[in-house]
């Protein structure tokens, strides 16, 4: 309060503060004045009565002035009539009542419906009706005419938009009546004013016939009584927009009062100037509504006469000629010689300032602050400025920093700037963030009364704080523009933003407790240590993310809060729909340990990059995923940092290293070219299960073809096509360009000429539009037309002769597809077999099972399917890693769910069994009780394709032993191909670009589970990309071994096994003879007699008679003794 006291003291010494009557916006429910920017705050559209009345003239009282006003209650104050001198008016006789009137030649239509009604007489200027008297309507003040009052005025501010041109003026109820009036003579600033309404809004004892009653209530009863008068031409009514009282709701008048005002007026050229230097968001608020009304800023009447508030620091005489300013506590005790601490009414209103001209004592004013004063005063006041903090205070002013509701622009931001701009001639804040209002869903303020908004803490309970606060800043809000409350849109940012983002966030660290798990390996995140991946989809990410990370820093350089949640959830949807689906078995460590964890390092560094980014717009959430990612990171690389919470950590630095622009245009248009065609596919209703043969994709440029091709691998996979085409001869299959013109804009510009124009568009060329597309412009009927003007697109002919019609198109007019939409047999029988992985998968999703747990799948089908089941047997074994078993359900196993359902017309009955069981081997006429299966090699193993012929090598066998060097392993491949080259190279990738060598495989084991590409000097073709052969299961089928009740010889130490049933893939396929050998030579027991079984009970012995072929026993355990 103090520092309120001195705020005012120094404008008081500036001579800025001074004491008047002016009219103002005044509130009878509360007894006080309200400033210009208070009343702005609630307009409410109200029907009010509309009053014509008339003035006869008095050197001619047979013709009267006619005056249109809205508040019949004004009119017992009626001091002068006022008219626009340039404007014409009429004097027209009303041929229904024959009265004679003067009025504007333009508002006619006010009175009158047609021009049959009325006979104008004459025609003239208004400035010639200047100084006519006329007959006053009321007794109460026609004393006043003597000293000029009941006379004709000019002024320009009478406009021809509404009532009759002649305005009624009570200039003690209206500013410009006031102001025309004082201008005239007809009131003085001295002189008594005409005010006969008190602080509740009743007629005073002046206006006889109406005193004690409210005004608005008065308005039928003054109608009335102008009826019978004889004074009332026309009674209606009016819809229009009208000013209440923020606090009272109450309508608010507009009344003369006695005020302490600040002489804004004198600074308006400061204020904006001072306006201009500070940074708002969004700039048109800034610019056009508050700087609009800085322009038209009036001096501002900051007493209020109320109880509660600061006091005014005056003290004036009786007379209220010397007047003395207090502007500090110690001030206030030299004056009067009392120590107070507390400033509030109680303890100062008593006290009393001797007179230094004789005139007796000094008592304080009664009035307090508008509080709208004291929130001008807040940055001063807070910090007791320049009491205390006087250092901290002028460091830190003006403010960084300020948001507030753009109903503010003439409330706190319009006082902040005003005391500002008088005590120290700059802007309080340097950058402003203006926010809309939050109305409830229909579009009406949110009322506690109405109850039409949701509870917001049931919100936050239902949604969570973070989704509440997301989807606000996602809002119209954050752009100064009102947001209807949709408890819907927090529900989708749930969904659409959090969800996607927390599993894949869990996606992560379930896979680094599983490589640490299965691999025994620590993992720690080092962002300087860590390998650059050469994983395309790696770097994608990753340079998408700092892009990311690089635009939000920008934006909230700039306070726009507004641009940055889009780009989130598109960050959340490239993550989650592309990145870790399409890497899905890499991170799960399909292509071995090393690839697993350049994986997994991708996805740690992209989503913890994230989390520090988003932090301050989700500060829950990424603190929760923060205490689980932290223990991940390297002690190295947080030296010196206080890492207990994620708030304390600074937003991260893009890495413009990370940033490849070439990279995510071409993932950008690789995406763009699967979206196209799973839209196509969606259109005819084929399902991605079903591969189709080809997609053709056609664009002229060929930066953009490469780019295309580059990701050939990952088109084929999403959609599930064979053969990726690209050209630019859009020719060959019927593709030509047509426009359409944007008719928003050509139709503003050329208006008649517009439908003549529409047709030459349309019949354009594709030659023309080609050409178009290069220069940019074109001309079409006499006028040029620009690349704004036409929207060019691809049109596809399908009844062109040379067009193949299996062919369906899209495009988003810039790249076009086609997809070949007719599947062959083959292909129809694999989506058929995709159809049953998926009920399966579906089936496993319901038990609520997990990938790691051990089941086998039984199944009864019918008709087709039962062929395509058993010819794709190994395509679905792949796709789930779980046995797959014909039925009957062996007695005694454990069932875990139960499904029958339809594929097409035949029906597939599934059963899932805990445990890796079968009830009979693939030809054992008998029934074996159980057999044990493991859907994963015991051994580690890389597989090797050479020439389209796939091969697997195991790295070690047993377990643990005989680890191959790289050149064993280029040995072993040699010897599998049967090539007569020595010299077979190894490559990680199938464009053959990183050999492997000693220096970059110190381990072969890291190459585990991935698949190598070999070439040799015969080598025929290059292996073709394929995403499906990059990570996956052995190429070839194999059977686990263990060595029961004997140690294993020749340097062998683990018991268990992997033995290769054939190799390469489909060739060399054992008998059960040559697997026994083989398990003799792996153990070292050649000079053994080996037997092996199917249990380790011994029962079920494995021979030439009971399996036929020994493939079927792919995958299962065997168990050999000696």
């Amino acid at each position: 309060m103090e520092t309120i006291w001195w705020v005012f003291k120094q404008l008081f010494d500036k001579g800025l503060v001074y004491r008047g009557f002016k009219v103002m916006p005044f509130s009878t429910g509360c007894n006080t004045p309200l400033s210009n920017f208070e009343s702005g705050q609630n307009y409410k559209e109200v029907v009010d009565p509309a009053v014509i009345v008339n003035f006869p003239l008095d050197d001619d009282p047979t013709v009267s002035m006619i005056a249109w006003t809205t508040t019949p209650w004004t009119l017992p104050s009626n001091l002068a009539l006022c008219v626009n001198p340039e404007h014409n008016y009429v004097k027209v006789t009303d041929k229904t009542s024959g009265h004679t009137y003067i009025m504007m030649e333009a508002r006619l239509e006010a009175l009158f419906k047609t021009e049959e009604e009325y006979a104008v007489l004459d025609r003239f200027k208004g400035s010639v009706l200047e100084g006519k008297g006329y007959k006053p309507l009321f007794p109460y003040f026609e004393q006043r005419k003597a000293y000029g009052a009941f006379h004709i005025l000019l002024d320009g501010y009478v406009t021809e938009e509404s009532g009759t041109g002649v305005v009624h003026q009570a200039p003690y109820f209206g500013e410009d009546d006031y102001r025309v009036c004082l201008s005239y003579g007809v009131i003085s600033k001295d002189g008594d004013m005409v005010c006969p309404v008190d602080s509740s809004g009743r007629f005073t004892d002046e206006v006889t016939d109406f005193k004690g009653q409210y005004v608005k209530d008065a308005d039928k009863a003054i109608t009335k009584m102008l009826k019978q008068n004889g004074r009332l031409v026309h009674q209606s009514t009016t819809k229009h927009s009208y000013p209440f009282c923020w606090r009272s709701e109450t309508p608010l008048i507009y009344k003369a009062v006695p005020s302490w005002f600040i002489r804004v007026e004198d600074l308006v050229q400061k204020l904006l100037d001072n306006n201009q230097s500070t940074y708002w968001v969004p700039e048109f608020v800034k610019d056009k509504r508050f700087g609009n009304w800085l322009r038209d800023a009036h001096d501002w009447a900051v007493s209020r006469n109320r109880y509660w508030g600061t006091p005014i620091p005056l003290w004036a005489s009786d007379d209220g000629q010397e007047v003395v300013c207090v502007g500090s506590i110690e001030e206030l005790k030299q004056l009067t010689g009392v120590d107070i601490k507390d400033l509030h009414r109680e303890n100062v209103d008593n006290l009393t300032i001797p007179s230094k001209r004789g005139n007796g004592v000094l008592k304080r004013v009664p009035e307090v602050f508008d509080c709208w004063f004291e929130s001008g005063s807040m940055p001063y006041a807070q910090a007791h400025y320049p009491f205390e903090n006087k250092k901290e205070f002028e460091d830190t002013f003006p403010a960084d920093f300020i948001a507030e509701g753009i109903d503010q622009t003439r409330g706190w931001f319009y006082t902040l700037l005003v005391l500002s701009t008088a005590l120290f001639d700059k802007p309080p804040f340097k950058n402003l963030i203006v926010n809309g209002l939050v109305l409830a869903s229909d579009g009406q303020k949110m009322s506690k009364r109405k109850k039409n908004y949701p509870d917001p803490m049931e919100v936050v309970h239902k949604y969570g704080a973070d989704a509440l606060r997301l989807y606000l800043i996602n809002s119209p809000v954050v752009r100064a523009e009102s947001l209807r409350f949709q408890e819907s849109g927090v529900r989708d940012i749930l969904k659409d933003v959090f969800l996607p983002w927390f599993n894949a966030y869990r996606f992560l660290m379930q896979n680094v407790e599983r490589l640490e798990r299965e691999e025994g390996m620590k993992f720690v995140y080092n962002e300087n240590k860590a390998e650059v991946s050469e994983n395309y989809m790696d770097r994608w990410i990753l340079s998408f993310t700092q892009s990311l990370i690089k635009y939000v820093r920008n934006e909230m350089a700039a306070y726009r809060l507004y641009t940055v949640v889009p780009r989130l959830v598109r960050f959340v949807d490239q993550l989650t729909n592309w990145y870790v689906r399409m890497n899905r078995k890499r991170l799960k460590g399909d292509g071995g340990t090393r690839d697993c964890h350049r994986a997994l390092e991708t996805l740690f560094a992209v989503i913890f990059s994230m989390i520090k980014v988003m932090a301050p717009f989700i500060p829950f959430l990424t603190e929760q995923m923060y205490q689980n990612l932290k223990h991940l990171i390297d002690p190295e690389t947080t030296q010196g940092l206080d890492t207990d919470s994620l708030h304390y950590l600074m937003l991260p630095q893009p890495r413009e290293s990370l940033i490849h622009q070439k990279i995510e245009s071409a993932v950008q248009q690789m995406q763009t070219v699967v979206e196209l065609g799973r839209v196509v596919r969606d259109r005819r209703t084929l399902p991605v299960k079903y591969p189709l043969k080809e997609i053709v994709v056609i664009h002229e440029s060929e930066v953009c073809l490469d780019h295309v091709r580059s990701l050939e691998t990952y088109i084929l996979e999403e959609l599930n096509v064979r053969k990726l085409t690209t050209t630019s001869n859009k020719e060959k299959y019927g593709v030509q360009l047509r426009a359409e013109p944007e008719h928003k804009t050509l139709g503003a510009r050329l208006k008649g000429a517009f439908k003549s124009v529409i047709r030459a568009i349309q019949e354009l060329t594709d030659t023309q539009l080609q050409q178009f597309a290069k220069d940019g412009e074109i001309e079409v009927e006499g006028h040029k037309l620009e690349t704004g003007d036409l929207r060019v697109m691809y049109t596809f002919d399908v009844k062109d002769e040379g067009t193949p019609s299996h062919y369906e198109a899209h495009s988003d007019n810039d790249i076009l597809i086609l997809l070949d939409v007719t599947p062959d047999q083959s292909m129809l029988d694999e989506g058929i077999a995709r159809e049953v992985i998926n009920r399966v998968q579906k089936l496993r999703k319901k038990a609520k099972l997990v990938p790691a747990d051990d089941i086998t799948v039984f199944y009864r089908v019918t008709g087709n399917l039962t062929k395509i089941v058993q010819d794709f047997q190994e395509f679905i074994f792949t796709a789930i890693k779980q046995p797959l078993q014909p039925g009957p359900v062996p007695p005694g196993t454990k069932v875990v769910i139960q499904e029958k359902t339809q594929v097409k017309s035949d029906s597939l009955d599934l059963t899932i069994v805990s445990g890796h069981v079968t009830s009979v081997l693939a030809s054992v006429p008998s029934a074996v009780p159980s057999m044990t299966w493991d859907s994963k090699p015991w051994c580690r193993y890389v597989n090797v394709e050479l020439d389209g012929v796939g091969s697997t090598v195991m790295l070690e066998n047993p377990r643990g032993d005989f680890v191959l060097s790289l050149s064993e392993l280029q040995k072993q491949v040699q010897s599998i191909y049967k090539s007569s080259d020595n010299n077979v190279s190894l490559y990680r990738t199938s464009t053959c670009k990183e050999i492997l060598t000693n220096k970059s495989v110190k381990d072969t084991l890291t190459l585990s589970g991935c698949t190598l590409y070999a070439k040799s000097k015969s080598t025929r073709t290059m292996p073709a990309p394929s995403s499906a052969k990059i990570w996956s299961a052995p190429t070839c089928r194999f059977v686990n071994v263990e060595l029961c009740r004997t140690s294993p010889h020749g340097g062998a130490k683990g018991r268990q096994a992997t033995v290769l049933l054939e190799n390469p893939h489909g060739k060399s396929v054992m008998d059960v003879e040559e697997l026994k050998h083989q398990v003799k030579i792996v153990f070292g027991l050649q000079n053994r007699k080996l037997k092996l079984y199917c249990s380790q009970s011994r029962q079920e012995e494995v021979t030439s008679q009971s399996v036929a072929d020994v493939l079927s026993l792919h995958s299962c355990v065997l168990y050999a003794f000696v």
